[in-house]
């Protein structure tokens, strides 16, 4: 399994100085946003997912885990989406899933986009011997089969919980982003406003941080959402499957108490449809609002491009 590729676009190359370009991006984000149905959508999406992950217990105040109720009710009002084989109520167990899925997701994401900023940038801009080593050790994380290495590693960890979950997770994603970053690093390595910065000699540290990760700010947010993707599809596939804390309250350990139990031919659906469609939802979101910074990215995809061409 690998990282799903969103965007092999690369960021056009902003005249204005670089301190600038950030801001820029942020208003160019928001008017893209506005103005795409599917960022609209996705972000909404995202909006809904993440209230019901802020309060779980005021939607749902029933506990997840709680074998208080009959075993296998159908959908009604007391129990919206029914209950399972152990007596257990779905929908508190599809909300309270929510969090846990949703933090997998982000932080997996965010730890993921910080190695391969880290690294990329890095590699690109101090060259020589450092781009060499740099480039070889992500080399080999990507031509490393990502499935089975995670299979692997978090088999060593049984029951080591989300936090095993998420280190595999970034241990395996972070590798393509980290290529596509060095690419656009060194497109940038001889642009004007970083040859002045360093004849005034700015410390390359700072030159990185003020002067180039602005003009990338697209770039690595589409990455961000890149990783979170893979991150929710490839942590639902590991509970699934059994590997981790399958007592976590998560939308794959759902899934794997309602195959162990064969819940489409017991009469309780809802207990694998509810999960399955919350990770669809959750990976759809992440994948919409990719659109905008596509957008961001390459100027012929913007609205007012498009427009402009069909007159």
């Amino acid at each position: 399994m690998s990282v799903p590729a969103l965007s092999t676009t690369t960021l056009p190359l902003d005249r204005e100085p670089a301190r600038r370009s950030g801001g820029r991006a942020l208003f160019t984000f928001v008017r893209t946003v506005r103005s795409s149905r599917k960022a609209v959508f996705g972000l909404a999406v995202l909006m809904i997912l993440v209230v019901l992950a802020l309060f779980p217990g005021q939607i749902a105040p029933d506990s997840p885990s709680a074998e208080i109720f009959g075993p296998g009710l159908g959908p009604s009002a007391a129990h919206w989406f029914g209950t399972t084989s152990y007596g257990q109520d779905i929908f508190s167990q599809f909300v309270w899933g929510t969090r846990v899925s949703l933090i997998i997701a982000v932080i997996a994401g965010i730890l993921a986009t910080v190695l391969s900023v880290v690294i990329g940038v890095s590699a690109a801009y101090l060259g020589g011997i450092a781009d060499g080593v740099l480039s070889l050790f992500t080399d080999v994380f990507l031509v490393i089969p990502a499935f089975p290495l995670v299979v692997v590693i978090a088999a060593y960890s049984k029951n080591g919980g989300t936090a095993i979950i998420i280190a595999v997770l970034v241990a395996t994603g972070w590798s393509y982003g980290a290529r596509q970053l060095r690419a656009q690093a060194l497109s940038l390595r001889n642009r004007d406003f970083l040859v002045a910065a360093q004849l005034r000699g700015e410390r390359r540290l700072k030159i990185i941080v003020s002067e180039i990760l602005p003009t990338m700010t697209s770039l690595i947010v589409a990455n961000f959402l890149g990783a979170a993707v893979y991150s929710v599809l490839a942590a639902a596939g590991l509970q699934f499957i059994g590997i981790g804390n399958v007592n976590t309250e998560s939308w794959g350990t759902m899934l794997y108490w309602a195959q162990n139990n064969e819940a489409l031919v017991s009469g309780i659906p809802l207990w694998a449809i509810a999960p399955g469609l919350g990770i669809a939802l959750l990976g759809g979101a992440f994948a919409l609002l990719n659109y905008a910074f596509d957008e961001i990215s390459n100027p012929a995809l913007s609205p007012a491009r498009r427009k402009v061409r069909r007159r």
